[in-house]
């Protein structure tokens, strides 16, 4: 992980503290607008009203404000997905799951965006993430599906690609917020579109993976 200037002194003021905050969060705002490539520490200190090398004093590239926001995205999006239990009743976790996934859609659509900007120019800042920490994560919640296979209580399927769609299903209402607004109209375009995004995607799932046995 990226350690800013300010956090390699000894000690850390409550200043330096709140000044990377401020950073990160105007380097937040910038890098979901623009990408990683199109964005510039000049936009970003605009955005956080302090002077270049002001800002550089506390994170010396843009590379490294970057990392920094893309590890908390995924210590935050992948908190879910560790709670994932496989002593739990298989229709409540991917309920659960769907529904926490839409909270964060709903809450944090910048760090979504963030996150699909670098997927979509090839991850060139996170490949070892995805290769490593977020494909042990996935391997384990694989297994847990695969327990629940092997136990009867939901039916066959790739582990991965339920996985995959339930990322893709609730992300959509972050990256694509626009396109959502815009199609459902002025008068579903409010916070209850992600309450009834939940309703549809857990009866999606859950009549497609609970044996009618089970239910």
């Amino acid at each position: 992980m990226a350690i800013p200037r300010a956090a390699q002194t000894q000690r850390r003021t409550r200043i330096q503290e709140e000044k990377e905050e401020v950073i990160l969060e105007a380097a937040l705002d910038v890098f979901s607008r623009r990408g990683f490539r199109g964005a510039t520490i000049d936009q970003i200190a605009e955005v956080a009203g302090m002077s270049k090398p002001n800002l550089l004093y506390y994170f010396r590239t843009k590379e490294a404000m970057h990392r920094t926001l893309i590890d908390r995205v995924l210590d935050t999006w992948l908190e879910p997905l560790r709670a994932f239990d496989a002593e739990g009743d298989p229709e409540e976790e991917v309920r659960s799951y769907i529904r926490r996934k839409l909270e964060m859609a709903r809450d944090f659509p910048r760090e979504s965006r963030l996150f699909a900007n670098e997927i979509l120019q090839g991850a060139p800042n996170i490949e070892d993430v995805l290769k490593g920490p977020l494909k042990a994560l996935v391997d384990e919640k694989a297994e847990v599906i695969r327990s629940w296979i092997r136990d009867g209580k939901i039916v066959d399927c790739d582990p991965y690609h339920l996985i995959f769609s339930i990322w893709s299903t609730t992300q959509h209402y972050a990256d694509f917020d626009v396109q959502v607004r815009a199609v459902l109209g002025e008068g579903r375009a409010c916070d209850d579109r992600f309450e009834d995004a939940a309703r549809f995607l857990e009866a999606f799932f859950v009549r497609g993976l609970i044996p009618v046995t089970g239910r």
